[in-house]
């Protein structure tokens, strides 16, 4: 439950690919495995009714996470439509296709994690054919990662997951270790790989290590093993900030989760338009806005890591505060005369302080960034970005 209590990174999250989406977390703490389907129908139904009133379309728009998935979702929506007499598909996203789902939403985070793990490759002058990737959680995200960068030339040299680790200097086919885990149960075992103690998964020689599981992987007891030039996380949360602090010495560079991982929520934006249209798009085209918008993002992003001589992660945090910070002021809820006075990032630096995610933002040592245009951020209802504005 520590990521319902920390809800703030999904505002960053949108603001950082600069979705009209706010944030919010919810659920129910009890264990999927221990109850049957029926039980678990029943409990999702419930839940929704108590949430009804503070959810729609226009409000708050739940999508799944952790131990949920497109059945969740319909169950969501089929209660919601019934409480208010009428289809409601909008109210979630996330949902099967045959009930107005988005076609591309299962591999979305996965893909948006290759993109922005290609984009940074590209920076660092790493080619993408045959370079060396590690991974860690073998789910929907590190599957679909995994799988996307093998089509494009890389080789996985390493995969873990909570059933063991493998690796294979000469490249594991990842199509090949998901029938296998389908067909035993566990990742270990898969011919022409070895199987390796879990510890010594942080020391695998490789190029780009991809942290797909859950949050808290990279601490200071492995940070200072990590060989690769490149992480890219596909979970939330995985590296400790002390952990950070200590890749960034080594020179490692790290694509901070709330800009890596956002291709699912991205795709979730996808849904919910096409649902209020009734006109859905082919697979092609979801994939490629979603390419374009993780794209311009990565760069916005490495503009300003440039232009400041700061992190990937930290200036992650400048873009994000610093939009949601000027829609505020448009809106008028930011004071005229703070702004006048050049206290305009300030708060945004003072937020994210106060948050604990990284240090605060020096704005003697580095001045306010200053974009070419203005970042479009459109009016949705109660959802804009509400939950993370009222700290400020």
């Amino acid at each position: 439950m520590t990521e319902v209590t920390s809800v703030r990174p999904s505002s960053i999250k949108n603001a950082a690919v600069n979705l009209p989406y706010g944030g919010g977390k919810g659920g129910i703490r009890i264990d999927p495995r221990k109850y049957s389907q029926g039980e678990l129908e029943r409990v999702t139904r419930r839940y929704t009714t108590e949430i009804g009133l503070i959810i729609g379309p226009e409000k708050d728009i739940p999508a799944p996470d952790v131990n949920t998935g497109p059945q969740t979702m319909a169950w969501m929506m089929d209660t919601y439509s019934m409480n208010v007499g009428r289809t409601a598909t909008g109210v979630v996203t996330g949902k099967p296709v045959s009930l107005g789902g988005s076609l591309g939403r299962a591999d979305a985070t996965g893909r948006g994690v290759f993109v922005t793990g290609a984009e940074a490759m590209k920076k660092l002058g790493m080619p993408l054919e045959g370079a060396r990737i590690a991974v860690q959680g073998f789910g929907n995200v590190g599957e679909a990662a995994a799988r996307i960068f093998h089509q494009h030339g890389a080789k996985i040299v390493a995969i873990q997951d909570v059933t063991g680790t493998i690796h294979s200097a000469a490249g594991i086919d990842p199509g090949k270790a998901l029938a296998h885990l389908r067909q035993t149960g566990k990742i270990t075992g898969l011919e022409g790989s070895e199987e390796m103690q879990k510890d010594d998964f942080w020391s695998v020689d490789c190029d780009v290590l991809i942290p797909a599981a859950l949050e808290k992987q990279i601490t200071l007891q492995n940070a200072d093993k990590i060989r690769a030039r490149l992480v890219v996380e596909g979970a939330n949360g995985p590296t400790i900030p002390a952990a950070d602090d200590l890749l960034a010495q080594k020179g490692v560079t790290v694509v901070p989760d709330v800009l890596a991982n956002a291709g699912g929520v991205s795709v979730s934006y996808f849904e919910w338009v096409q649902d209020f249209s009734s006109f859905f798009w082919t697979e092609d085209e979801i994939n490629e806005r979603l390419d374009r918008i993780m794209r311009e993002a990565f760069q916005s992003l490495w503009d300003v890591k440039e232009q400041h001589g700061v992190t990937l992660r930290t200036a992650v945090y400048i873009v994000a505060c610093t939009r949601v910070l000027e829609a505020r002021a448009c809106a008028g809820c930011i004071r005229k005369s703070t702004r006048e006075k050049g206290r305009f990032l300030d708060g945004a630096a003072l937020f994210v302080g106060c948050w604990g995610a990284f240090r605060t933002f020096d704005r003697k040592r580095h001045p306010p960034p200053l974009f070419a245009r203005p970042s479009p951020i459109k009016v949705k209802g109660q959802r804009q970005n509400r939950s993370f504005c009222q700290m400020l």
